[in-house]
């Protein structure tokens, strides 16, 4: 509680009218960098804006994607002008947000972020100069807790057919291959966004677009980094602001597995899935999309296949 306490009164919020970047050099011709933050009833992000906004370059900008809030989160943003602006989305969920803020922005490198976080100054400059490497897909920073920092992850990998995932420890100083990167900060070019596809604009409400995105990046030749240097402190919360249907999570598994596995180690996901309650209706909603031309289109891009990756990251199931 301490903790939270003195957070808080570092992040005391601006009059809103005061807003870090809300009205400065308005006619910005290319960008830099996009950083585009969708937001559902997020609290804390006019903190998140106030603290990402001074560690920008000046020739950048933010795009807020409000997918729908009804809590006044994003009242003061109405009317924003400048290098920071809101656009508006009807719940289409986290993958479709994304992808809304970046097609309506500009920057060279877009950078997605969530609503609840807190980055250190020099990122960008860091994430930036990986970012170089024309091998480099996707780049992000080690993740903290926001209040317990003794907590550090470098990455993700999948614990098995159930598509769960676990933090990964820091093995070196340096920038580290991973598997998968969190969803809640990374940075692409915009040349391999657009020749990726970006997000699955099929994953439905919340979950695995992250990992389904990385998994892609792999299979399609790129390699996915996360550099220690630098750290994000993330809020986890115990609970969301919005509601879930568990379905939906399924579904965005079954999808992530038919998109990219083989057919043996698709068969496994749905073994270990088969479980949960919401599994049937998760199934249906596969059937209703249009998965399966998904799959001949990410198949015509990819270089390797998923055997490849597992053999690469494990664990081999």
């Amino acid at each position: 509680m301490r903790r939270t306490c003195i957070y808080q009164a570092r992040c005391s919020l601006a009059p809103q009218n005061e807003i870090r970047l809300m009205h400065a050099s308005p006619d910005i011709e290319t960008p830099d960098v996009s950083v585009i933050i969708p937001s559902l009833n997020e609290s804390w992000l006019r903190r998140t804006v106030e603290n990402v906004g001074p560690t920008l370059p000046t020739n950048s900008e933010i795009i807020v994607v409000d997918d729908g809030s009804t809590d006044g989160s994003t009242d003061f943003l109405i009317g924003a002008t400048g290098r920071v602006r809101m656009i508006h989305a009807d719940r289409v969920g986290v993958a479709r947000a994304r992808n809304l803020g970046a097609r309506a922005s500009r920057g060279k490198t877009i950078v997605f972020a969530d609503a609840h976080l807190r980055v250190e100054p020099g990122w960008c400059e860091l994430l930036l100069g990986l970012l170089e490497r024309a091998s480099v897909g996707a780049v992000s920073a080690a993740v903290t807790d926001m209040f317990q920092t003794d907590r550090l992850g470098v990455g993700l990998h999948l614990t098995g057919p159930d598509l769960a995932v676990e933090w990964l420890q820091a093995g070196s100083a340096g920038p580290c291959q991973v598997p998968l990167l969190s969803g809640c900060f990374w940075a692409m070019r915009r040349d391999v966004f657009e020749a990726t596809g970006g997000f699955d604009d099929g994953m439905i409400r919340w979950g695995c677009e992250d990992t389904e995105l990385s998994i892609r990046l792999w299979l399609q030749g790129y390699e996915v980094l996360v550099s220690p240097q630098t750290e994000v402190r993330h809020l986890f919360r115990e609970y969301l602001p919005y509601d879930l249907d568990w379905s939906c999570l399924v579904h965005n598994k079954l999808r992530l597995a038919y998109l990219h596995f083989c057919e043996d180690r698709y068969k496994r996901v749905v073994d270990a899935l088969r479980r949960d309650e919401s599994f049937a209706a998760g199934v249906k909603l596969l059937e209703q999309s249009d998965v399966a031309e998904r799959r001949r289109e990410f198949d015509a891009r990819r270089i390797h296949d998923d055997d490849w990756f597992f053999n690469r990251f494990g664990p081999g199931w």
